[in-house]
């Protein structure tokens, strides 16, 4: 895992200019807890209880994001995504994760799990309709900052791997408010070592995969960076 975390930070740090942490980029610190859209999602304990693999469900759909002056964060999603064909099959997902961050000098996040996080979907035309699987996926932001809105007050903007910005969120404490910020259930090693070669990019309020087989598309692009050679 701090493998491949490195590896992240490696190709954010070839694929961007250093930025400054200054007040054009940020009027506030990132240290806090970030709601999106009418904030009922909300990071803590009233979100998710991972001893029990239980989560509890917010009246709206959003995400949730606090972060830690010593480097911790912790992420709560919550997303609706419809069906076109069949508009009877909505499928939801809740999802919770939390671990280290790393905020790199070319203006890129780097999240790394750890290792506790799940989530839960369901889907009423699946085989399976309602299940929990485990969730362990370093993110990668490229770009972030934290601007003035008129309305909202402070808001965190940030921005998937490739440029798209994410819902922004909007600061409702400068207190974080997070779940203890260690690993808070077993976890299997086969689990662990099943996705530790995976990150993961946010679509709206919920997620795409870079699975173990999709390494490939990374080592594309850092290829095309002229990095290849770093790997070998």
């Amino acid at each position: 895992m701090m493998i491949f975390t490195s590896l992240l930070l490696l190709l954010a740090t070839f694929a961007h200019g250093q930025t400054v942490y200054d007040a054009a980029h940020n009027v506030t610190a990132i240290t806090g807890t970030w709601s999106s859209g009418s904030q009922n999602v909300v990071t803590g304990s009233g979100f998710a209880t991972p001893s029990q693999e239980s989560f509890t469900y917010p009246s709206t759909t959003g995400m949730s994001y606090s972060f830690t002056d010593d480097g911790y964060y912790e992420i709560a999603r919550y997303r609706m995504t419809s069906n076109g064909t069949v508009p009877t099959c909505i499928t939801g997902v809740m999802n919770w994760c939390h671990g280290t961050y790393v905020l790199a000098s070319n203006g890129s996040i780097v999240m790394t799990p750890f290792g506790d996080g799940y989530q839960q979907i369901q889907d009423p035309c699946a085989a399976v309709s309602n299940f929990i699987e485990i969730y362990n996926y370093v993110e990668l932001y490229v770009l972030w900052n934290i601007y003035q809105d008129p309305v909202k007050g402070f808001t965190l903007q940030l921005y998937q791997y490739d440029g798209t910005p994410l819902p922004p969120q909007y600061l409702i404490s400068t207190s974080p408010n997070m779940l203890p910020t260690q690993a808070l259930r077993n976890v299997s090693a086969t689990t662990s070592a099943t996705v530790q070669n995976a990150a993961v990019v946010n679509a709206n309020a919920g997620e795409r995969r870079w699975e173990a087989a999709g390494m490939t598309g990374l080592l594309t692009v850092i290829s095309g960076l002229g990095l290849a050679s770093l790997l070998l």
